[in-house]
This record gives C-alpha cells, structure tokens and sequence, in this order.
C-alpha cells in the first residue's frame, strides 16, 4: 500500500487531527508540514488561563499570513473565553474550522455558529453531552462529532479500558449516521506510538468512527494508516468489482448488494487517501464480515 502525502484529505474525511498548542508558534508550520489530514491550533486544554490571550492572538496572527490555513480548538460555551475566541477567528482569512470544546447542547453549537462562519466540530467531553448527542448530531451547524476522552473519563470515571467506552464510542457512531454525518473523531492515544498507538486506532476503527485526535506529528502516519483502508479490503474490492463486471453486473444474491457498496466505498476511500495496490499483487482476500447479510 503507497501512499500518496500530497494528496490533500478534506475535513469530512480527515483521519488525524493534530493538536499543537497554540503557545507555542513555532511549532505550527512543522505541523503543517506532517502527514497530519487536520492541524488544530490548540487554545483551550493545551492553555493556562493567563495564556489564552496570547495563545489566541498568536493563531490570528498565523492564519492571517497568506497561505497559512488551519483547524482551531477553541474554548467552551460559557467559558470566560469562548466569545473572544471566536470574534477574533472570524477575522482570521486562513480559519477552516473550529473544534468547540465541551459541548453539552445544540444550543452551545447554534450560538456559536452565530459568532463565527465555519464548519464546527461538536467535542462532547461529559455524560452529560453524550445523552444529549442525537440532539447535537442533528443540528445543522454540527459538522462532525468528537469524543474528548480525557475530560469524559474525568467526568464519568470510566477506565480507558476499551470495553467500558464501548456503550459511548457506539452512541457518537450511531449519532452521527442517524444524522447523515461523517463518522466522529475518536480521542487521543496520549503518548502512545508504534504497537500501543497502533492498537488504538484499531479501537477507532473497530467503533465506526473515522477520525483520531493526534498529539504529537509522530503519532499522525499510524493513524493515517490504519483508519485507511487496509490492503486487504482494498484488495478484495479490486477482486469483487472485477468479477462482478465480469459476470455483467447483475446482482446474483442476497450478498451482492452488501459487498457492492462495501467495496464502492473502500475504493471511493482508497482513492481519497491517494492509496494504491503494489504492482503485481496477489488478488486474493475473503470478502470482510460487514459484507454479507442474512
């Protein structure tokens, strides 16, 4: 599998989402210049109170240099901040969004659609968010859902273990289709590389969601790599299309239409990514479980 870093991911199928905090300018254009598919300007979490002013002039003034664009995670509804943060973006020319931390209600999404332009991801951080997340997913200024684990854990208590975030990582899956959004952003894998982050991101991928939080550039080619598809779908789909054609396209069975869309979809996706089959490769895999139906 190749891919292809100067294809460019738009945000409803952004697989990393890289925090860098915004204190720190000088580590903006290396997050640019990372296989991260969204770098996020971090002035909420990653800012001491007495920062936040710097850390939030510190972004307008790099998203007002030409050709500087980026993601910004800003301050909660209701947080001394928030109203500041998001005037000041909405003179920033290089702004492609925001991620709105602590997000408990539609309403925190509406208001602050009134103050700033721009595709908003809803971060639900509280049990009380994670009730309200029908609600969230469908407001028509929600244009993804994230999961901020770390203050939910906080929240609830919960370990990391992935089956006790099973019941919440399912809920923002179902949301998000119920909505007829993209598939939400999963939390971040603090500290993790190589096999530990790797597992991670199959957690991610395991739940239906299609996007990770990343917190260091290090951590964006894994995730990248697993939440794509993998060499193995993307094989079977090329094998499936081909014979399907063959046999004249008609569906034959129950299976066929599961498997068509199955692998339209990986194939929509690989392309996407910029990903490809090495030359010569053995066409041979059994189609994925999610195929076939009764």
């Amino acid at each position: 599998m190749t891919i292809m870093p100067a294809i460019a991911v738009g945000p409803e199928l952004a697989r990393s989402w890289l925090l860098v905090n915004a204190a720190h300018p000088d580590r903006f254009d290396p997050a640019v210049a990372s296989q991260a598919d969204v770098v996020l300007l971090d002035i909420e979490d990653a800012v001491a109170p007495e920062g936040k002013a710097q850390a939030r002039e510190n972004v307008v003034e790099w998203l007002s240099t030409s050709g500087n664009e980026a993601w910004v995670r800003v301050n909660g509804f209701g947080t001394e901040w928030w109203e500041q943060d998001l005037r000041a973006l909405a003179e920033a020319p290089g702004l492609q969004g925001i991620m709105l931390a602590m997000v408990e209600s539609p309403e925190h999404v509406y208001r602050s659609a009134q103050l700033v332009d721009t595709k908003i991801v809803a971060l639900v951080e509280t049990a009380r968010g994670v009730q309200n997340l029908p609600a969230i997913a469908d407001s028509r200024h929600t244009f993804r859902l994230g999961l901020g684990l770390g203050d939910y854990r906080r929240d609830t208590g919960f370990d990391d273990d992935p089956l006790t975030l099973a019941y919440t990582r399912s809920q923002f899956t179902i949301a998000s289709k119920a909505a007829g959004l993209p598939g939400p952003i999963d939390g971040p894998a603090v500290g993790a590389l190589g096999v530990k982050l790797a597992d991670s991101a199959g957690v991610t991928v395991q739940f239906g969601m299609t996007g990770k939080i990343c917190l260091m550039p290090e951590q964006t080619a894994t995730v990248n790599e697993i939440l794509s598809p993998s060499l193995a779908d993307r094989s079977w789909a090329v094998e499936f299309l081909t014979e399907f054609d063959a046999a004249g396209g008609q569906i034959r069975n129950g299976s066929d239409l599961p498997r068509l869309a199955r692998a339209r979809k990986v194939l929509s996706l690989s392309q996407a990514f910029g990903l490809t089959l090495p030359e010569g490769y053995d066409l041979h895999f059994e189609a994925p479980s999610d195929t076939y139906h009764c």
